[in-house]
């Protein structure tokens, strides 16, 4: 079944390569009007190439996560615009370095922390109120299983992606009562840099493409989507509730 989002505006960060790439276009094919956020400029005009192919639309928006002015602005100019938000995709991270604990460079770890979590804070506080504007406003988080694996010599990167699976579920529990409906999503082992980073020997023809994981992710952005602080597990094909008891 076709997922019709004419109409509706999504912002994607990290959108100019990997998941964040993809969704965006599938988004376009879709119907939605792109705001296509990342470092990259050529990336991003890549992009803008693709939506256009496919009939679609976008506005670039290049600028560096670590520019916490920058997202706070973000909010400001997407009101002036369109006066809501439909859907948020915050697919941008950073996975610093594979090592012990203890052998960690501050500034490895810091930036770790204000990429993967910090900024994806500053992005929600930036751009909820806009969210709640929309009839069906929908947020889409990108998490890892390294947030429950807390696998050794990972620990910067499971540790923020720790934190941000508690801000999407702390976020969806006080919106529960609104039309948002939040997401954190597992994408699995997907081929793109931050898997060939991690995993250098590994062969990316033996993982799931990007592409895969941004078509899975529309049905969670679609308006007849109700489920909210829950994660989607890419292996398993569906939605984990993790929620304790109250």
């Amino acid at each position: 079944m076709s997922i019709d989002l004419k109409d509706r505006i999504a912002l994607v960060t990290g959108a100019s390569r990997g998941i964040g790439y993809f969704t965006a276009l599938e988004l376009a094919k879709a119907g939605a009007h792109v705001i296509a956020c990342a470092r990259t400029v050529g990336g991003l005009e890549e992009l803008d190439d693709a939506i256009k192919a496919v009939g679609g639309t976008a506005t670039l928006v290049p600028f560096d996560l670590a520019d916490m002015a920058a997202i706070d602005k973000l909010g400001g100019s997407i009101f002036e615009r369109w006066g809501k938000l439909d859907i948020l995709v915050a697919n941008a991270g950073v996975l610093g370095t594979i090592s012990p604990i203890d052998h960690v460079e501050a500034k490895v770890f810091e930036k770790v922390m204000n990429i993967n979590v910090t900024a994806t804070w500053r992005l929600i506080r930036s751009v909820a109120p806009l969210l709640l504007k929309s009839d069906a406003g929908r947020a889409v988080i990108l998490s890892s299983s390294a947030a429950h694996k807390c696998k050794p010599f990972w620990g910067p990167y499971s540790a923020s992606k720790a934190a941000v699976e508690a801000i999407a579920r702390t976020w969806a529990g006080e919106t529960q009562r609104t039309a948002l409906r939040i997401t954190s999503v597992d994408p699995g082992a997907t081929r793109t840099a931050m898997r060939a980073q991690a995993v250098p020997g590994e062969d990316p023809s033996t993982v799931q493409h990007p592409s895969d994981v941004a078509k899975a992710l529309l049905s969670l952005v679609a308006a007849d989507y109700k489920e909210t602080g829950k994660l989607f597990d890419m292996r398993q094909g569906r939605l984990v509730d993790y929620r304790l008891p109250d």
